[in-house]
């Protein structure tokens, strides 16, 4: 039988599970998607005459990972980093906080 301490820490488990979840789909399909947009933008900068250097270091190519890759730097601090500065409980505080005003409220 489980008490509703160790209920409340499976949710919450559940919930860093599904966090992190979200976080690795976000990347793979970041680095799936990427590599293939690089690769069709080599091979089709080839085709016009350009080095592979050229082709490969193209500014097209770099924004490309660059501005999702900020997307996933800010998912990522938003998994890993936002507990880390603002505790690992923040959550739980800040959920307390809102339906204790809500209590006053009333």
């Amino acid at each position: 039988m489980k008490t509703p301490d160790s209920e409340l820490d499976y949710i919450k488990a559940k919930n860093k599970v599904e966090k992190l979840k979200r976080f690795y789909t976000h990347f793979a399909v970041y680095f799936v998607i990427n590599t293939v947009i690089t690769a069709v933008k080599i091979m089709h900068n080839l085709k016009n005459g350009e080095t592979f250097n050229e082709a490969f270091f193209d500014f097209a190519t770099i924004i490309t990972w660059l501005v999702w890759g900020i997307a996933i730097a800010l998912h990522a601090f938003s998994v890993f980093g936002l507990p880390l500065i603002l505790g690992e409980d923040w959550e739980e505080r800040k959920i307390e906080k809102l339906m204790n005003d809500e209590l006053q409220n009333e």
